[in-house]
């Protein structure tokens, strides 16, 4: 009883921290997860204590004694033996009736091993995930949103770095001042909930006065810190990494030992690609410092004005500005709103359309200067400089000629945006890629283990593929719906409701499934799953030709040691194989872009 008032006290205190304070601190994260594992640690070992009666290696000595009957003894095949002394294997419903249904004796030397082993080094991996949100509850959802779908959080990584090479190429063609500031500062806005004001004069303004060229140096200068390397991601990296090698020999060991292998280790690989993808990419996340960052750029804004080609600061005319932040409580769009990498999925569709429209304007500012047409209708243009051709005294007008210059004459509608769908598919690849190939790798360890076929743990790891996977599913289709529904068409309220529908399911799906895979890794850890049905692979052969393999023969340990070998490439592969995809396509080129003078400290 004293023991659980502690628990209590430690995880009331750190809940109250988490709701009191503004920020989330590694440790805190650390403390909240080593608290859930002491809870999920405690109902398994009492349970352990009380019901655990089952001893499979004495039952199995009094089968081959003969205590059943002389032949009731098979081999690790299911075929019978003719002596019950050289049977390596018993029938399920014998294991049953010999054995008991209970699992076996809790063993609290194996499951602290195997806790130390397979599961600590990843749950402090997690903390080195950015969260960005400055509620605490929001960024534990995200935590169970990467957790419980690894396949969603490989999609907006994969999604997010697509996205900062497609920006690149769509800018490629602009040659105005400030292009290359613009695709950083919609590139860092991709975990931003940025949206344009229908007033065209405001963007036409910031992409066309000289006067603005410092709105986009003092919003990259005050967002400049970064979720990235630090001493500590790189020590815990290299701990998980160090931990893994030393499981992977272990386990290899193991099997040459004919001891049982689990798995585990390759069902938390995909968070090591996924962590080091999002260190690399310095996601600005942090919702304060996005917001404070974006209000201290836009009070330096300035606006053309009518009949003058003097320009006035935005805030001596109103407070609206050309790019803000989403600020409704439209349910429909809080997933935008969260700042945290994992919800970029939610965001593709709203950012496009925005840097689309940003790029429109950029693009005709760049086809008119370079016909020498100056902003100011009635002034000649003023060659500039080599290094800069477009010279401030080109780039000054009334408001009417600002909005002007950056309307196109034929404007084309992708209320879409380009390159949507291949940036989608290809996303989706490597995220199913990433998933299956750990998880698939953990399932081949556990099925090919005898009895081989699909037992309690390799189902577990099934399932938890499955829900990741259809947690992506619904997350995607709501992300479209909810595009669709800004469209103001008549299936617009049905689009909405879906949308809601949808994004609520696959977020309770993931928060059960975090719960599911470290309900899993615990009950293989406290012998839960060492049990007749489990070890009959009962789900896999059916109760009526499920057997329990209890000796180890040195064909099943050859056939285990190919299996674990071809699992461990398997799931390395896929983690180093999306590591090279996001290395490939990471921090697109930018040298394309001319940078003029005063964009010469950006």
């Amino acid at each position: 009883m004293i023991f659980f008032l502690c628990c209590d006290c430690k995880f009331l205190t750190c809940f109250l921290h988490c709701r009191v304070s503004n920020t989330l601190p590694v440790d805190m994260l650390s403390s909240l997860l080593s608290n859930i594992v002491v809870y999920m640690v405690i109902i398994p070992y009492l349970c352990g204590i009380s019901s655990a009666s089952t001893n499979l290696t004495q039952c199995f000595l009094d089968v081959q004694a003969g205590k059943f009957g002389p032949d009731v003894g098979i081999d690790s095949y299911g075929n019978p033996v003719k002596n019950v002394a050289d049977a390596t294997a018993i029938p399920y419903d014998l294991c049953v009736v010999a054995c008991g249904s209970g699992p076996a004796a809790f063993n609290w030397f194996n499951f602290s091993n195997q806790l130390n082993t397979w599961m600590l080094p990843w749950l402090a991996l997690l903390s080195q995930l950015p969260f960005g949100a400055n509620d605490k509850l929001q960024n534990l959802l995200a935590v169970d949103l990467v957790v419980g779908s690894p396949v969603l959080a490989a999609y907006s990584v994969a999604l997010t770095v697509l996205n900062g090479r497609w920006i690149a190429r769509r800018f490629s063609g602009s040659t105005y001042p400030n292009t290359a500031a613009a695709v950083r500062v919609l590139t860092d806005l991709q975990q931003a909930p940025i949206t344009l004001n229908n007033e065209k004069l405001l963007l036409a303004s910031l992409v066309i006065l000289p006067e603005n060229d410092n709105w986009w140096k003092e919003f990259l200068q005050h967002i400049d810190s970064t979720h990235t390397w630090s001493i500590s991601a790189a020590i815990s990296l290299a701990w998980v990494f160090i931990a893994y090698i030393f499981s992977v020999i272990d386990s290899f060991y193991n099997v040459l030992q004919g001891i049982k292998v689990d798995g585990l280790g390759s069902v938390w690989l995909w968070l090591m690609p996924i962590v080091v993808a999002w260190l690399q990419i310095s996601p600005k996340c942090d919702s304060l410092q996005v917001k404070a960052s974006l209000q201290h750029a836009n009070k330096n804004a300035y606006v053309a004005v009518e009949n003058c080609d003097k320009p006035k600061r935005a805030g001596e005319i109103s407070d609206h500005r050309g790019i803000f932040l989403k600020g409704d409580n439209d349910p429909l769009y809080s997933d935008e709103r969260r700042t945290s990498p994992v919800y970029n999925y939610a965001r593709l569709f709203s950012w496009t359309a925005v840097v689309e429209e940003v790029c429109v304007h950029f693009e005709e500012a760049t086809r008119r200067s370079r016909l020498f047409q100056p902003v100011a209708s009635e002034k000649n243009w003023v060659l500039g400089e080599q290094s800069c051709h477009v010279r401030s005294e080109n780039r000054r007008g009334t408001s009417l000629e600002v909005v002007t210059y950056c309307a196109p004459p034929f404007l084309k509608s992708n209320r879409w945006g380009s390159g949507l769908c291949g940036r989608i598919i290809v996303s989706s690849i490597m995220a199913l890629i990433l998933q299956w190939g750990t998880t698939g790798a953990a399932m081949v360890v556990a099925i090919e283990t005898p009895t081989r076929g699909l037992g309690c743990l390799s189902g577990s790891f099934l399932i938890y593929a499955l829900v990741s996977t259809t947690i992506w599913c619904l997350l995607l289709i709501a992300s479209i719906l909810s595009r669709y529904s800004s469209f103001n068409n008549a299936y617009t309220n049905l689009a909405t409701t879906l949308s809601i529908i949808f994004r609520r399911m696959g977020k309770s799906l993931a928060v059960a499934n975090t719960i599911w895979i470290f309900t899993t890794c615990i009950f293989q850890f406290s012998s839960f799953f060492d049990r007749c049905y489990c070890n009959s692979s009962v789900p896999g052969l059916g109760a009526a030709k499920a057997f329990n393999v209890l000796i180890f023969t040195q064909a099943d340990q050859s056939s285990m040691r190919a299996a674990w070998i071809g699992a461990a490439f398997q799931g390395m592969g896929s983690a180093i194989a999306y590591l090279v995809f996001v290395q490939l396509y990471i921090d697109p080129p930018l040298t394309s872009f001319p940078i003029c003078e005063s964009e010469s400290n950006v």
